[in-house]
């Protein structure tokens, strides 16, 4: 449950713990009873998160819309930087059967 800042006119702010969907109730004050409305005291402590956490949560909003990628710009298996692909070992014949060049085509390999 998340903590929220209330403030009571007779005993001043405090600080109570309350459900998700109470958020907009008004608090008891824990002197008086009082029904106190929400305030908004103070920013949320973000700036107290650790290095390594700022550091995940940056890369994980940089993987949701950007992955990265081992060249500049381009996807995975780009073929326009890198060298020309290499010829594999088939071949095929004019009628469109296939020869395999330097190889055993009935062995299987593992």
């Amino acid at each position: 449950m998340p903590l929220y800042d209330y403030s009571c006119g007779q005993c001043g702010d405090f600080t109570a713990m309350r459900p998700l969907a109470q958020w907009r109730d008004p608090s008891p004050c824990p002197e008086c009873g009082a029904g106190c409305d929400r305030i908004l005291a103070g920013a949320p402590a973000l700036g107290a998160l650790s290095s390594a956490v700022n550091r995940a949560h940056a890369m994980n909003e940089r993987n949701a819309s950007e992955p990265r990628s081992t060249r500049g710009g381009h996807g995975m298996n780009c073929g326009c930087c890198g060298a020309g692909r290499t010829a594999g070992k088939t071949r095929k014949t004019a009628d469109g059967g296939k020869t395999f060049a330097n190889s055993r085509p009935w062995m299987i390999s593992h």
